[in-house]
C-alpha cells in the first residue's frame, strides 16, 4: 500500500451569507482554489486522477464536476460530490486519501464548497392537486422527529448538561477572534482571493460586553446560547491536493504526510458530541498528543465540550482562530480545517501530529491525522 501525502492546500476567504460572494456560485468559489493548488505544486491539470468535494447546499449538479472543469482540469478527470452535512469537506479528503493509498489514484484534488448567498430554496412537490409547495429551511437529519432537535436548541441543552455557562461562551468566542486577528498575516498566504476579497471577512475585535447584550437565540438564564456563540452562514471553498511521492522530484516532496482517519457515529440528539469518538479512536491509537489542532466551532458550547472531552491542551487548539471568527459555510468547513492544520502543521518540527476533527448535524464525527515529515 502506498502512502499519501499533502502537496498543496489553499483556501479562499470566508464571506458570511450574503457578503462579498454573494453573486459568485459555488463552482467559482471553488474553480481558483483547485487551480491554486495545482500551481503551487506545480503539477499538471493532466495529472490529475480525481476531483472530490463535500457540499450541503447546492442541490444537486454535481458542484465537483463543474468545478473541475472550471478549473480548466481535462473534461477526462472525473469528479465526486458527496454530502455527510458538516463534515463533508473533511471526508471528502479521507476519501482522496484512502484512493491514493489504495492504489486507485496517484494525485486527488479534494475539498469542500458551499454557498448559503447561492443555495437554491427548498420546497417539496404538492402531494395532490390544488396545493401549495411547502418551503424548509432545512432537510431532516434523522428520521423521528423527536430526535431531530433544533441545532441550537440543542447546544443549549448540551450547555445546561454540561454546565458550559453563557460567559464561558462568550470568552472563548472573544478568544476565538482576537486568536484570528492576530494570524491575519500568518492566514494569507493561505487564501485565494476571490471577488476582492482576501482576508475573512467576519473576523472582529468582539468584547465580553458585546457577547452580554448578544440576542439569545436559545436556552435560559446562565447556560443560553447567544448569537456571538453560534458560527454565521458563510461562503467559501478549500481544498488540498492528495499525493503519492513516487516520482516525485526531490525538490517537491511533499512536508505533510496523512497519517490516518475516522469517522463516528452517535446519537442524532447530540450532533455536538459526534466527532469524541472519531478523534478519541486517533490519538488512542497513535498514543501521541497532536501539536496542533484544527477543531471546528459551530456552536462555542460545542467546542468547549469537545475539548474538554477529549482532554485537548487549549493552547494548541485553532491557534489562528475557528469557525466562530470566521463563520460556516457547510461543505467547506471540514476542508478549511485540513488547509488550516496544513499550514499550521508545517511550522512545527518533523513528526509532529497534527489533528482535525468536525461533527455534524444527524450525529456524525469525522476526525484527520496529519504528521510533519
Amino acid at each position: 500500500m502506498s502512502r499519501a501525502f499533502l502537496l498543496a492546500a489553499r483556501r479562499t476567504a470566508v464571506a458570511p451569507r450574503g457578503g462579498a460572494f454573494r453573486e459568485v456560485e459555488a463552482h467559482d468559489l471553488a474553480a481558483p482554489v483547485l487551480h491554486a493548488c495545482l500551481a503551487d505544486a506545480g503539477l499538471a491539470p493532466e495529472a490529475v486522477d480525481h476531483v472530490i468535494l463535500g457540499n450541503a447546499l447546492s442541490g444537486g449538479g454535481n458542484v465537483a464536476r463543474l468545478a473541475a472543469l472550471a478549473a480548466g482540469l481535462p473534461d477526462s478527470v472525473p469528479a465526486l460530490t458527496l454530502d455527510t452535512q458538516c463534515c463533508s469537506g473533511l471526508d471528502a479528503i479521507m476519501l482522496a486519501a484512502r484512493l491514493v493509498e489504495s492504489g486507485a489514484a496517484r494525485a486527488v484534488l479534494a475539498g469542500g464548497v458551499e454557498s448559503w448567498s447561492r443555495a437554491p430554496l427548498r420546497a417539496r412537490r404538492p402531494k395532490a392537486p390544488g396545493e401549495e409547495p411547502v418551503f424548509y429551511e432545512r432537510p431532516p437529519f434523522a428520521p423521528w422527529p423527536e430526535r431531530d432537535p433544533d441545532l441550537v436548541t440543542a447546544m443549549a441543552a448540551l450547555a445546561r448538561a454540561q454546565g458550559i455557562a453563557r460567559e464561558a461562551q462568550g470568552a472563548f468566542a472573544v478568544a476565538s477572534h482576537a486568536a484570528a486577528l492576530a494570524a491575519r498575516a500568518t492566514l494569507e498566504p493561505e487564501i485565494v482571493p476571490v471577488a476582492g476579497l482576501g482576508r475573512d471577512a467576519f473576523t472582529r475585535a468582539l468584547e465580553a460586553r458585546l457577547c452580554a447584550r448578544a440576542p439569545v437565540l436559545a436556552g435560559e438564564g446562565e447556560f443560553a446560547v447567544d448569537a456571538t456563540g453560534v458560527a454565521v452562514e458563510a461562503d467559501a471553498a478549500a481544498a488540498v491536493l492528495v499525493v503519492a511521492p513516487e516520482g516525485l522530484p526531490e525538490a517537491r516532496r511533499p512536508g505533510i504526510a496523512f497519517l490516518d482517519a475516522a469517522s463516528a457515529g452517535a446519537a442524532p440528539e447530540e450532533p455536538a458530541m459526534a466527532l469524541v469518538p472519531a478523534a478519541r479512536r486517533l490519538m488512542e491509537h497513535h498514543k501521541r498528543a497532536p501539536a496542533c489542532v484544527e477543531l471546528m466551532e459551530s456552536f462555542a458550547a460545542q467546542a468547549l465540550a469537545n475539548i474538554a472531552a477529549l482532554g485537548l491542551d487549549p493552547a494548541r487548539v485553532n491557534r489562528g482562530g475557528g469557525a466562530l471568527a470566521r463563520g460556516h459555510p457547510i461543505g467547506a468547513s471540514g476542508a478549511i480545517l485540513a488547509v488550516r492544520l496544513f499550514h499550521e502543521l508545517g511550522r512545527e518540527t518533523p513528526g509532529a501530529l497534527g489533528l482535525a476533527a468536525i461533527a455534524a448535524a444527524g450525529g456524525l464525527g469525522s476526525a484527520l491525522m496529519l504528521q510533519r515529515v
